[in-house]
């Protein structure tokens, strides 16, 4: 067997591509629209790491009602997770494009962000953890990842 992606159901396309590709740095890979299903596929992967990638899945709208699908707050998901080369610096970006850190570094080795669809997104740092570091250290959790 291979790991081929992991598939992620989104409310709001663009507000989800906002986060994947221009908040976390994610790469699109392609992007299938399927008109009798009514449905948008978009697979995305971390810059030079295409094997593990996510689908991105946006159900239409409905055609009578405008109505968007409800996803509710289930968490039996639980979280997609990148290896980052510094984790400081990463959700410093992160921060830059509007992302709240639920789960602050303050370890210098793991953060959690969540998508705008509540998707958790763990950053783990490569190899050793950083030296704890403010602002990083004295900020709290937010929320729930």
């Amino acid at each position: 067997m291979k790991y081929l992606h992991t598939m992620v159901r989104v409310r709001d396309l663009d507000a989800s591509l906002k986060f994947y590709v221009d908040a976390l740095g994610l790469v699109e890979q392609r992007r299938s629209e399927h008109a009798a299903g009514r449905f948008t596929l978009v697979f995305l992967a971390a810059p030079g790491d295409e094997s593990a990638q996510v689908e991105l899945t946006y159900n239409w709208p409905d055609e009578k009602t405008g109505a968007v699908e409800d996803l509710g707050g289930a968490r039996n998901f639980g979280h997609l997770a990148y290896a980052v080369d510094d984790i400081y610096a990463a959700c410093e970006r992160l921060m830059a494009a509007g992302v709240t850190i639920v789960r602050p570094p303050r370890d210098g080795r793991m953060a959690f962000v969540r998508s705008p669809d509540h998707i958790s997104i763990e950053l783990l740092q490569r190899g050793p953890a950083l030296a704890p570091a403010e602002p990083w250290t004295s900020m709290p959790n937010i929320g729930s990842w």
